[in-house]
């Protein structure tokens, strides 16, 4: 069983990995889909937000991906005159957000994000398996 220190540091490994590749990335993080902050290589931003925002959008995406009929909601790019906001659904329990520069690659962004996903699913699976794991066995119930 790998520690909580061990998998957060392969899941930093990875964001600066992906900042390396596409130097236009400004910030990267990884939320649950209940917007709580995993882990995060961004410095300047208020992440704890960003997460909360990115679990609220993910769930109108998703509203909308069902409405219309379109199977199973992956991703959500968002353009502003700053640059770009893009979320990627990784697993069932994670996002990964990626904030870009106006200039960004857009297709490279993409392709080197959604391999990034899975890799954050992998990890992010092992780490609830850990702590299901770590939980003491439930006492039998006295009848």
């Amino acid at each position: 069983m790998r520690t909580d220190a061990e998998l957060r540091g392969e899941l930093l490994a990875e964001l600066g990995r992906l900042r390396r590749v596409v130097p236009e990335i400004t910030g990267c993080l990884v939320a649950s889909t209940d917007g709580l902050l995993i882990a995060d290589d961004a410095c300047t931003l208020a992440v704890e937000g960003v997460a909360a925002l990115s679990a609220a959008c993910l769930g109108v995406s998703q509203r909308i991906a069902d409405s219309a009929a379109q199977d199973e909601f992956q991703e959500v790019l968002i353009r502003s005159t700053g640059g770009y906001v893009a979320m990627y659904m990784a697993g069932h329990g994670a996002v990964l957000v990626l904030l870009a520069a106006a200039d960004a690659n857009v297709g490279l962004l993409h392709h080197e994000a959604r391999r990034s996903t899975a890799v954050v699913s992998r990890v992010v699976a092992q780490a609830a398996l850990s702590f299901a794991q770590a939980l003491p066995e439930p006492e039998p119930a006295a009848w």
